[in-house]
C-alpha cells in the first residue's frame, strides 16, 4: 500500500495554530507506521459520495481526513470537526477520464452558487437600461479540447457558461489546477498545451499533473520532511511546465524567466538537486549575486534535501563573491579587495589631482564614481583606447572622444593608486580568476564545478559573468540561469554574448504564477512594461502570465501624515492577526534605511513583536518550531527572494520613490531613465512579495509611481 499526502493536506495543516500542527502530525506519523491501526479511531464519512474518504480523531475537536483503498493510502485535509467533515463531502477523487490524471473533484451539486462580484455600469448608463447578452468565453471550444485540458466531464456546463474574467476567476478555484490554467491562458490570448496523456498501465498517481497535488512518502524522514514546512510545497510537490525545464539537457548556456512569483527560483533549486543527482560525479555550485540571497537559497535547498547527506557533499551554496574569493585564494594567490568607501575616497583623491589639467570639465563625484564602477573597472579597461571604443550600453549622457581622453586621466590615477596599496575590486578578482579558469581548461584540469546555476541572474556584474562563462559556459549543462529582468535592481544592462554565454534558442519563459494572487499581479504589473527584452534581443512576454488563484483586492492609501499613515497600518495588521494569519507570515518593507521607524511604529502600535532582518535573514532561515513568531522588518533590497501571506509596503513618498539622493546624483537628464527603471522594479519587487493580501501606503503627495498601481485616494 502507497502511503501519500496530497497538498490539500499541507494547505490545511499550515492553518492550523502550532500546537495543533504537532497533534496532526503525530497522528500522521502514527498513520504512517501502521495505516491499519485500530487505535487511530478511523470512521468512515457516511455523508461523502465518495465512500472511500475516512476520518482520523487527532484531539477532541480536530480531525485527520484520509482517503483509503486497498492500493493507497491518502492524507488529504486537517481541521476542526465540521470544516474537515464538509471538505470531504464536497469533494471526490477520480480519474480523469481523458487525461488519466487522478485529481480532485469539486461536487457541483453541492456548490451552491459561485459568487461573481457585480461588474460597475459603464459611464453614462442608467440602471434602467437592459445589457445586451454576452458571448460565452469557451462557447466554441468542444468538449473534447476542454476534457484534454483537465477539466472534470461534471464541469463543462459551468465552464461553457462564463462570460467574463470575473466569472473564470470565480469558477477557476473550483477546477483542477491544470484545468484553471489552461482556461486562464486561453482567456488571455494563449495557446495552452494539451495535459500529457496517461501512459497505459500507469498509476493515475504518476500523472505528471497528479504528481503536482500528490506524492508518496517513502519513510518517517520524508513524511517529517514535508510537514515541517507545511507552506513550502515546492519542496514535494513540482509543477510539471517546471519540471520540463528541470530535467532537459542543454547544449550550451540556458535561461529561465518569468515575472514575480513563476517559481524561477524553485526551477533553479531543482535543477541543481536534479544534476547532483544525475551526474554522480560531479560538482554542482548553485549561486546569486548576494550573500542575503545565497543564505536564503541556502536554507531552501536545506529544506530540499536534508535527508540526502551524500548529496549535499556535492552541492555548494555560495554566493558569487564568496565562491570567487575562495577559489581566488586557492587558484591565484590572498585577495585585498577595497571597499566601496576606500574606493569613492581614491576616486576623489585622483579627481584633485587631475583637475587642473580638465581644463574646466565640471562631473560630479558621483557621474565620476559610476562612470568608473560601470565602465572603467566593471569591463576592466587598461588603455585610453579601451575606453575610447567602448560602447556605454546604459550610460544615458553622451561622452565626446575629448571628454573621454581627459576622464581617461583620472581613471588611470585611480588605477595606479589601487595598485600602490595593493588592493584590487571585486571586477579585478573575477577577471583574473576567469583568466585562471582558461588556464585550467587549456591545462587539461578538472574545473571546481561541472554544473553551475544562478538564480536572481539578472542582477549579475559583467566580470561575474566573464568568470562564469570561463568556469563552465563551454560544457553541455554547463551554465542554467534564473531570473526576470524586470526585477534588476543592482547592474546596468549589458551584453551576455560578448562575454561568450548566448541563450538565444535556450531561453523559456514561466507563465503559471502561483505565489501571487491575481489582485496583487495585476496591480503590481503595471508598474512594467508587457515586454522587457535585453540588450542582445532575447525577450520575455509578461501579459501571458496567469495567476492560479484569487485574494482580497489590494489596497494602495494616500494620508495626510505619518500619524493617520500609522494607526491605518497597525489596524490592517491587526485584522489579519484576528483572520488567523501567523505573525511571522507578514511582513512591512520601506525603501531605506531612512523610513525604518515609521515601518517599526506602524508595528509597536498593533502591538506586534517584530524582527528588523538582517543580511543573512537569520529569523527566515531557523528550523522549524524555533523561528520566532515574529513580523518581518526589511528594507526593500532585502525582499528580493522572500515571500508572506500579507505585506505592507510604507512609506512609498515622494522623493523616497524614486529616491531623491539618487536623482540629484545624476549628472546629465538622460540617464534618469535608469534611475526611474530601478526604482519601478524595487517597488515591483516589494509588492510581489506578497501572496495574499498587500497594503501600500504613503503620505501625500505620494509617489508618482502609485498612479501606475491605480487610481489612488487619498484616506480621510
Amino acid at each position: 500500500m502507497d502511503f501519500r499526502i496530497a497538498d490539500t493536506f499541507t494547505d490545511s495543516l499550515a492553518r492550523l495554530t502550532g500546537e495543533e500542527q504537532k497533534l496532526v502530525k503525530t497522528t500522521a506519523f502514527d498513520l504512517q507506521m501502521n495505516p491499519m491501526n485500530p487505535g487511530m479511531q478511523l470512521h468512515r464519512i457516511e455523508q461523502s459520495k465518495d465512500k472511500h474518504f475516512w476520518s482520523a480523531r487527532v484531539s477532541r475537536d480536530l480531525r485527520l481526513i484520509i482517503h483509503r483503498t486497498e492500493a493507497s493510502f491518502l492524507l488529504c485535509y486537517a481541521a476542526h470537526h465540521d470544516r474537515a467533515y464538509r471538505w470531504a463531502e464536497r469533494r471526490k477523487l477520480e480519474v480523469h477520464p481523458t487525461t488519466g490524471a487522478a485529481q480532485w473533484v469539486e461536487i457541483r451539486e453541492r456548490i451552491e452558487e459561485i459568487i461573481v462580484p457585480s461588474m460597475p455600469l459603464p459611464a453614462g448608463a442608467s440602471t434602467g437600461t437592459v445589457p445586451s447578452p454576452k458571448r460565452a468565453l469557451f462557447a466554441d471550444r468542444p468538449d473534447s479540447e476542454l476534457l484534454a485540458y483537465g477539466v472534470p466531464a461534471d464541469w463543462l456546463t459551468d465552464v461553457r457558461s462564463i462570460t467574463d474574467e470575473n466569472e473564470l476567476l470565480s469558477l477557476a478555484d473550483h477546477l483542477p489546477s491544470e484545468a484553471a490554467e489552461a482556461l486562464l491562458e486561453l482567456a488571455t490570448g494563449g495557446r495552452p498545451a494539451f495535459a500529457m496523456a496517461a501512459v497505459t498501465g500507469a498509476s493515475p498517481f504518476d500523472h505528471p499533473d497528479a504528481q503536482r497535488r500528490f506524492r508518496v512518502m517513502h519513510d518517517v524522514e520524508e513524511l517529517e520532511r514535508a510537514l515541517d514546512f507545511p507552506w513550502d510545497k515546492w519542496t514535494i510537490f513540482l509543477h510539471p511546465a517546471q519540471r520540463q525545464w528541470v530535467e532537459r539537457s542543454y547544449s550550451g548556456p540556458a535561461r529561465i524567466a518569468g515575472s514575480a512569483g513563476t517559481g524561477k527560483t524553485i526551477v533553479a533549486l531543482h535543477r541543481a538537486v536534479f544534476l547532483a543527482r544525475s551526474q554522480p560525479d560531479n560538482r554542482v555550485l548553485l549561486t546569486t549575486f548576494s550573500d542575503t540571497l545565497a543564505h536564503a537559497l541556502h536554507d531552501k535547498l536545506r529544506r530540499l534535501i536534508s535527508n540526502q547527506p551524500r548529496l549535499a557533499e556535492r552541492l555548494e551554496v555560495l554566493s558569487l563573491n564568496a565562491i570567487g574569493q575562495r577559489l581566488y585564494q586557492a587558484q591565484v594567490g590572498p585577495a585585498r579587495v577595497a571597499s566601496e568607501d576606500v574606493l569613492r575616497e581614491l576616486m576623489q583623491s585622483a579627481w584633485d589631482e587631475c583637475a587642473a589639467k580638465l581644463n574646466g570639465m565640471k562631473f560630479s563625484p558621483s557621474f565620476l564614481f559610476s562612470e568608473w564602477e560601470e565602465m572603467v573597472d566593471a569591463w576592466q579597461l587598461d588603455r585610453r583606447e579601451s575606453y575610447r571604443d567602448i560602447k556605454r550600453l546604459g550610460r544615458k549622457t553622451r561622452l565626446s572622444e575629448s571628454q573621454r581622453a581627459a576622464l581617461w586621466q583620472v581613471f588611470e590615477h585611480m588605477q595606479r593608486k589601487l595598485a600602490d596599496r595593493g588592493l584590487q575590486t571585486w571586477a579585478g578578482l573575477f577577471t583574473q580568476l576567469a583568466s585562471a579558469q582558461s588556464r585550467r581548461v587549456a591545462a587539461g584540469q578538472a574545473p571546481a564545478f561541472d554544473h553551475v546555476v544562478v538564480d536572481e541572474a539578472q542582477d549579475l556584474s559583467v566580470a561575474q559573468l566573464r568568470f562564469l562563462s570561463a568556469l563552465a559556459g563551454g560544457a553541455p549543462n554547463g551554465l542554467f540561469f534564473a531570473g526576470d529582468l524586470g526585477q534588476r535592481i543592482f547592474q546596468q544592462p549589458f551584453s551576455w554574448k560578448s562575454l561568450g554565454v548566448d541563450v538565444r534558442g535556450r531561453s523559456r519563459t514561466l507563465h503559471i504564477n502561483y505565489r501571487t494572487s491575481h489582485q496583487i499581479r495585476i496591480q503590481a504589473d503595471r508598474l512594467l512594461g508587457s515586454e522587457v527584452s535585453d540588450v542582445d534581443g532575447n525577450s520575455e512576454e509578461r501579459t501571458g502570465t496567469v495567476s492560479v488563484f484569487n485574494g482580497p483586492t489590494p489596497i494602495i492609501r494616500l494620508f495626510k501624515n505619518e500619524d493617520q499613515e500609522t494607526h491605518t497600518v497597525a489596524n490592517w495588521l491587526r485584522a489579519r492577526i484576528s483572520e488567523g494569519l501567523p505573525v511571522r507570515d507578514m511582513a512591512v518593507f520601506v525603501r531605506a534605511d531612512a523610513q525604518m521607524d515609521r515601518a517599526r511604529a506602524a508595528t509597536e502600535l498593533a502591538g506586534i513583536a517584530y524582527t528588523v532582518l538582517d543580511g543573512r535573514l537569520t529569523a527566515l532561515t531557523a528550523m522549524p518550531g524555533m523561528a520566532p513568531d515574529e513580523l518581518n522588518i526589511a528594507t526593500m533590497h532585502l525582499a528580493k527572494g522572500l515571500e508572506f501571506r500579507a505585506v505592507a509596503v510604507m512609506a512609498c513618498d515622494d522623493e523616497v520613490l524614486p529616491l531623491q539622493e539618487r536623482i540629484e546624483s545624476i549628472a546629465d537628464k538622460a540617464d534618469l531613465e535608469e534611475v526611474y527603471n530601478t526604482e519601478r522594479h524595487l517597488l515591483y519587487v516589494a509588492c510581489t512579495r506578497a501572496r495574499d493580501w498587500l497594503l501600500v501606503t504613503s503620505v501625500e503627495p505620494g509617489s508618482e509611481f502609485l498612479q501606475d498601481l491605480q487610481d489612488v485616494r487619498l484616506a480621510t
